[in-house]
């Protein structure tokens, strides 16, 4: 197999090279670009099949040729292989169109043959995970209640207990386990810090690997359902997703690339002062933080005690512009996808931030910028964890 093969043509061709980890959690790239060494144009053509059958659906391996790039004797390889490994299935014959020749016969992702585990450790409800297939369908659903806050070790047990759970609802055998957590999570899936638990320095991608013998995958709550917005929403081109709940965090695609900084911290707004005239105190200490303004306890406290709902969202969502219309100006970003609670969101909140992000950037480029809340609703951060785990086993985000 010839290694410029492996670069192909299709625009949504991507992969992670066999034995190289596409460090999902840590700021790999999304998806495979620019020249592949001869000893990975395998694993990278590989992923490329599997990428082109998960986004474009039933095809024959004349189709694949025509899409990937790559020649008819390369896919009907690879095809083969990847039949022989489960992942790949045969469909039947297509539909004579009455042309000379044999009936094409088309493949496709064998999208229920694995499952995948997404776990969600954000919310302020309890703990909740899934059983998904490969489409990010979600087919069993578990909760353990939260832990008191600050019990570090509390909290790792019961995610231990439902990761445990979770496998054992799968009726496929499991591909990997994902987990979108809260605070901010270093390139090989350690907890940095996460506050509201208690948890500096957790290794938590090995001991969840460790006590499960699975491949596991560990990413911030945001930058995981930035991949499901991107990989299976509608997002497209450059993405920003801000997720609002306990707390505020971003997750960012620029360029087909996860931006997570140096210290993987990208996309932590919560605790940028917005204004300079004060504001609710914060947890950090400071007065005025995003997340004083914007996460949702303090938002329900502030529209109960003052009674004045459209008010206080309107004055929540004038921050939230606030803090996003530098970050809009300076990426020149077409849109800004909310995720949170749709009865706080919706409405004043996010007509508010559209205004203001509006007002504050250059209206001849950003007079079309769009605010919208996600369509994946409160799974979002369970179908980015699976995302994380199609983009780190097969290659495919």
């Amino acid at each position: 197999m010839a290694a410029s093969e492996a670069q192909g043509r299709s625009s949504r061709s991507g992969g992670t090279p066999a034995g190289a980890s596409s460090r999902r959690g840590g700021g790999g790239s999304l998806r495979a670009h620019g020249k592949v060494l001869p000893e990975h144009a395998r694993g990278h053509n590989r992923s490329l099949v599997l990428q082109t059958l998960f986004h474009e659906g039933t095809m024959s391996r004349a189709d694949l040729s025509r899409g990937t790039g790559l020649t008819r004797v390369t896919i009907s390889d690879l095809v083969a292989e990847l039949i022989s490994d489960g992942f790949v299935l045969e469909k039947g014959v297509r539909e004579s169109s009455g042309g000379p020749g044999k009936p094409a016969i088309l493949v496709d992702l064998a999208r229920d043959e694995h499952q995948i585990i997404g776990m969600d450790l954000s919310g302020s409800s309890p703990f909740t995970g899934a059983v998904l297939n490969l489409d990010g369908e979600v087919l069993v659903r578990r909760e353990v209640p939260e832990p008191a806050s600050g019990d570090a070790d509390a909290a790792l047990a019961l995610v231990i207990r439902l990761a445990r759970e979770l496998v054992a609802a799968a009726t496929r055998p499991v591909l990997g386990v994902g987990v979108g957590s809260p605070g901010v999570v270093g390139a090989d899936g350690g907890v940095l810090t996460a506050p509201n638990y208690g948890w500096a320095d957790v290794p938590l991608r090995d001991v969840l690997s460790a006590e499960l013998g699975l491949p596991v995958v560990v990413a911030n709550d945001a930058n995981a359902a930035v991949l499901a917005e991107c990989t299976l929403g509608a997002a497209e081109g450059d993405c920003m997703l801000v997720k609002i709940g306990l707390g505020v965090g971003a997750g960012l695609i620029i360029g087909g690339e996860p931006v997570i900084g140096r210290h993987f911290a990208a996309g932590e707004i919560g605790h940028v002062t917005v204004g300079t005239d004060g504001g609710p105190p914060c947890v950090c200490g400071r007065d005025g933080c995003l997340e004083a303004w914007v996460a949702v306890p303090g938002l329900r406290r502030r529209i109960s005690d003052s009674g004045d709902r459209d008010t206080v969202l309107r004055d929540a969502g004038e921050r939230l512009g606030i803090a996003l219309a530098p970050i809009v100006g300076a990426l020149d970003l077409p849109e800004v996808t909310l995720s949170g609670p749709r009865d706080l969101l919706e409405g004043p909140f996010a007509d508010s931030a559209l205004e203001t992000l509006r007002h504050r950037t250059l209206a001849q480029f950003h007079d079309g910028v769009r605010v919208r809340m996600t369509e994946h609703g409160s799974d979002i951060v369970l179908r980015g964890a699976a995302v994380m785990v199609l983009s780190e086993r097969l290659g495919v985000s």
